[in-house]
């Protein structure tokens, strides 16, 4: 029977905790872009604000109050819609590095699953070759459709990456169609 010896279980433990360390980089990575964004997001409000409030005080009539307020609906879409991108962004790429992790740490629990069952397999004693074939057979067949997983998750994450930018783009465009027909009106 093979065992394992106590380096393999230090190697194991090793690798393991590296893999840990490395998600949680990852992660603090995500976090660090997301605060990141939020200040610039909040530097860009404030001097909007003040930009904004300083206009308005020099409004003299309130038809020229109407085109101020159309002319600043559209750039508080657009920037909605960018900071939504943004965060989307950011998340995907988070995401994408821990499962990109994920996956390599699966297919080498996958490699040592097999050698593991192929040196166990080898030892079977005479006879038993129909059992041997079930177990490759089941092995196979949950790699399969790990695979087959791996695949339909992934066609769904571009699937909602491309409604994503879709709903967006949209949203952006009647923003300023919103605007085209206020500053029409005024």
């Amino acid at each position: 029977m093979n065992y394992l010896t106590q380096d393999q279980i230090a190697a194991a433990s090793k690798a393991n905790l590296e893999t840990l360390f490395g998600l949680t980089n990852k992660a603090f990575e995500g976090v660090e872009k997301l605060v990141e964004l939020n200040l610039q997001v909040a530097k860009a409000a404030l001097t909007e604000s003040a930009e904004n409030t300083k206009a308005i005080m020099g409004v003299k009539d309130a038809q020229e109050l109407l085109a101020l307020q159309s002319s600043l609906l559209q750039p508080s879409a657009e920037k909605a819609a960018a900071y939504s991108r943004h965060l989307y962004d950011i998340a995907t790429a988070t995401t994408a590095e821990v499962s990109k992790a994920a996956e390599a740490q699966l297919a080498e629990m996958q490699k040592s699953l097999a050698s593991t069952v192929d040196a166990a397999l080898k030892s079977a004693p005479a006879g038993s070759e129909n059992a041997v074939a079930l177990v490759k057979s089941a092995i196979s067949a949950a790699n399969n459709a790990y695979e087959s997983v791996q695949k339909a998750a992934k066609q769904a994450t571009e699937m909602a990456e491309a409604n994503f930018s879709a709903v967006t783009n949209t949203a952006v465009k009647a923003s300023q169609a919103a605007t085209k027909s206020a500053k029409r009106s005024a």
